[in-house]
Order: structure tokens, then sequence, then C-alpha cells
């Protein structure tokens, strides 16, 4: 392992390397700080000259004035830059903007993103993870190697972040971001080894109980695995995007292609939410599902897989509310002024508990 700087060293240091973070053979991954390599501006509004309506002509709820929310979306084809967006009554409060590709000319997805309770923001972008302040300074960020991909990311505490690492092997890891230091390290099973590991996981969390929960997207799987490793739980299901630990103990899953189930520990189906359940919406691929405090539950629709022509974007509904009856009771759908761009993963900051303590937040 490499020399760990103490916070004093770290603040006078622009960078510094942690190798063999990965254990990936000659991989190399940094951690720190990062000087003036995002950008604080939204991308331009991009203007819809769309005809195509996904949904009915007056949406339910408030709109942005529904929740206040963390809002991100990976692949935004149309713009130079990704953004990350923070709304509070009705309107934009904060954005942080990432480079639609890196100096590589990967491109950069915006995904797993969580607010914490002192403010700072921890998102992961693909070929990487930072965590970024209210006042837009990164304090720490950590590089994917080269071949590899960063697309789920938890806070454990202020202090610590559970990565997954798309590679092979895929990698979960503990992370002390005031030191730098890999505190855990797992190997998680992959059935495909050859190719890109694009599509082996989205979301892997640590639950309340401190088991971790991963959505094999590729494996067509859910498993939840101990504290060593071992596998002590699965669920299959076709391509889940995310996998949730509610705290009554079931399990929320959102799959391929637009369904949601909600299952006990024996796998059965006990609360399930589709296409069927609202005929006058069209929804794309589910992406981060969550339930919120009062039994409602929430659902990212992502719509740039399925609708080629960016100009049709805008009749999409990027993200919906859906009582326990199965009504949908808020339908958001911000393509211009602001235009918030496809929907990955939203947290809703009007929900009560720390974001950073597993369990808390039922995302």
């Amino acid at each position: 392992m490499p020399e760990i700087k103490t916070d004093q060293q770290f603040q006078a240091m622009k960078f510094f390397r942690l190798s063999t973070l990965l254990a990936l053979g000659a991989a190399t991954a940094t951690i720190g700080f990062c000087a003036g390599t995002n950008s604080t501006a939204a991308a331009a509004p991009v203007k819809a000259t769309n005809a195509v309506s996904y949904a009915p002509a007056i949406l339910p709820g408030k709109g942005l004035a529904q929740h206040p929310f963390l809002y991100t979306g990976e692949a935004d084809s149309r713009n130079q830059e990704q953004t990350l967006y923070v709304v509070r009554d009705g309107k934009v409060a904060w954005m942080y903007s990432v480079p639609s590709y890196d100096t590589n000319h990967v491109m950069e997805e915006l995904g797993d993103a969580t607010m914490l309770s002192n403010g700072n923001i921890v998102f992961c972008r693909k070929v990487g993870a930072s965590e970024v302040t209210p006042d837009k300074k990164i304090i720490w960020n950590l590089e994917a190697p080269k071949g590899t991909e960063i697309h789920s990311i938890q806070p454990i505490g202020l202090d610590r972040v559970l990565v997954t690492v798309n590679a092979h092997p895929p990698k979960l890891m503990l992370i002390n971001t005031k030191t730098g230091a890999t505190e855990k390290e797992l190997t998680l099973p992959a059935a495909r080894t050859n190719g890109s590991p694009h599509v082996q996981f989205r979301r892997v969390h640590q639950t309340v109980a401190g088991t971790y929960l991963a959505a094999h997207l590729l494996d067509n799987k859910v498993s939840e695995y101990d504290a060593g490793g071992k596998e002590i739980w699965t669920y299959a299901v076709n391509g889940p995007w995310s996998a949730t630990r509610l705290k009554n103990g079931n399990t929320m899953v959102a799959s391929y292609h637009n369904l949601i189930v909600e299952v006990n520990r024996y796998g059965q189906v006990v609360w399930e939410f589709t296409q069927k359940d609202a005929p006058y919406y069209k929804f794309f691929i589910f992406q981060e599902v969550s339930r919120l405090a009062n039994g409602n539950t929430v659902i990212c629709s992502w719509c740039p897989g399925d609708i080629r022509n960016t100009n049709n974007w805008p009749g999409s509904v990027q993200v919906l509310e859906v009582s326990p009856e199965k009504k949908v009771v808020w339908a958001l759908s911000e393509w211009k002024n602001p235009d918030l761009g496809p929907a990955s993963s939203i947290q809703l900051l009007d929900e009560p508990g720390a974001p950073e303590n597993p369990g808390d937040l039922q995302r």
C-alpha cells in the first residue's frame, strides 16, 4: 500500500497517488484535491422541437416544487457537460458540472449521488468519483484505472465511501476519504469475464445490517453478501439496475425494462409497479428506485436508451412518485428552463434521516 499523508500534508498537495489501490495489476487510482478541472456552470438549455408525448398533458403534483431534491442523469449526449442539480422551492438552487468526456475521450456518466448531512455531495461519474462542497470545491477525487468503471458510490458516515469498481474482476472497496486508505476490499463474482465491464453493476450498497446488496445488472440477479463476501441471499430478476433493502426487511428492485418489484426474504413478490399500472404514461428504463417514509415509491425513468432522437426526450417523464395503491401522485418532466436532462438518480431532501447512515434513507 502507498504511504498515507496526514491532513496537513494532504492539504499542501494538489494530488497524492494511491498506487495499486484497486489491486488490478499495474492499474492505479488517484485520490486527492482536484483544482480547476470542473466547470461550475450548467450546460445551456437545449431547445426541444419534439411533437411526441409520452405522458398526459397535465401532470400530477407540483412539478419542481413537489420536493427539494438532488438530481443526476447519465449519458446526456446533447451537451458538453453533465450536471448535478439541487432543486429547492421549485427552482434550481445549485448545480455542478463535469465534462461529458474526460481527457481520454471516455464519456463521463453521472449516476450514484448523495448529499450528506453537512451539505457536501458524494458522486460518481463512470471514470471516477468525488466529493464536492456547497461552494464547489472538490475535497477528494478518485480516478478509475483505464478499462474500469465506477457507477456505484455510497457514503458510510462522513469520512468513508463504499465504491464498486466494474472490472475484471470487479471490486468492492471501503475507502477512508480523510486518509486515502482502503480499509476493506472484496472481490465480487461476475459470470462473464471477457469484454467491457460496463454492465456488471450500477448499484451495490451496504445495508443497515452491514451486508452488501448488489444488483448484478449483467447476471440477472440481486445478491446479498455478508461482511466477508459470502453470498447469503439471491433473487433472480432480469437486468436489475438498483436494489434497496427496506425497513420492513423486504428488498425493492428496479429492473430492466420498466419493472419495480418488492420481494420478501423468500423471493415472493409483495408489491410491484409496471407499465400496465399507469397506461397513460410511456415508461423507459427504470433506474434508481426509493421508498419514502410515507410509503410512496419514487422512480427514475431514463429515456436515452429507447428514444434515439434527442428532440423527443422532452415528451417523457423523468421522475414519478407512486402511492402504495399505484396511483401516480407526482410526475416530473422538466426539459426546458430548467433542462434537467435524463434521470438516473434522485435524492429527496425532505426525507428524515442522515443520508450517510446506511438504512436511514430507503434508496
